[in-house]
């Protein structure tokens, strides 16, 4: 059977990179707090839907990444999404240089190699206790060792010829590599003590190399993240 996948593909988005410091009050609460750090993202895009919309984060593809040197007190945030943020309504105080936004347009073809960097929340369903046939989903439990985590990233890895989706409904991400070469480093949880929504969020950094084997998946992939908690910084793969 002759394959119909492409053997390239376009991603085209913006990159607004902020450089914050990490003392100023806006900046703490959101390093401390899960959902303040979601606001401080979402802060950019007023205006693109309607107030409220449920799916805003989505439909605008809005993923973001950060990363905090506590010796500099400095927080660099990485936003992706399909429109222009503004950054206006965030204190000037809060920066440490003016942000600037990057257009990303790179084409990706079948072969090519490619080094990345992602933040995600590596989960794994931990069984209820009751019978299957009631239906009862078990709890999402975030992977805490690295070995975990990497196992978890290899069942998202798409070989060439491999469907886009894997066993269990696992979406791959269009390229391969060799798990043993991956870098995996556990960071610091995140949670939130918000009274409607709490949260707890296990996250991990992955770093390594891939090869792209669908360039269309990992278009898909790239625009629209990998795994869960994509509003509260995480599934944003970030590629050169």
């Amino acid at each position: 059977m002759t394959s119909t996948r492409a053997s390239t593909a376009r991603f085209v988005a913006t990159h607004s990179v902020l450089s914050l410091d990490a003392r100023h009050p806006l900046v703490a609460k959101s390093l401390v707090d899960g959902q303040e750090m979601h606001r401080t993202v979402m802060s950019g895009f007023r205006g693109w839907v309607e107030d409220g919309a449920p799916n805003a984060r989505a439909d605008m593809g809005i993923l973001s990444t950060w990363s905090v040197d506590l010796k500099a007190a400095a927080l660099v945030l990485v936003v992706q999404s399909r429109v222009p943020g503004d950054w206006t309504r965030i204190p000037r105080a809060a920066f440490t240089t003016a942000p600037h936004s990057i257009t990303v347009d790179r084409t990706f073809t079948a072969g090519e190699s490619m080094t990345f960097r992602t933040v995600v929340n590596p989960t794994r369903s931990k069984p209820s206790g009751k019978p299957v046939s009631e239906g009862v989903r078990g709890t999402r439990t975030a992977h805490t060792t690295p070995e975990h985590v990497k196992r978890w990233f290899a069942r998202r890895l798409q070989p060439v010829g491999e469907p886009k989706t894997a066993h269990g409904g696992v979406v791959r991400i269009g390229a391969t590599t060799d798990p043993d070469t991956l870098g995996v480093r556990m960071l610091p949880t995140i949670s939130s003590a918000h009274r409607n929504k709490p949260v707890r969020i296990g996250r991990a950094e992955i770093r390594g190399t891939l090869t792209v084997t669908d360039p269309d998946t990992l278009v898909e992939v790239l625009a629209n993240g990998l795994g869960h908690a994509r509003a509260y910084s995480c599934g944003l793969i970030l590629t050169r």
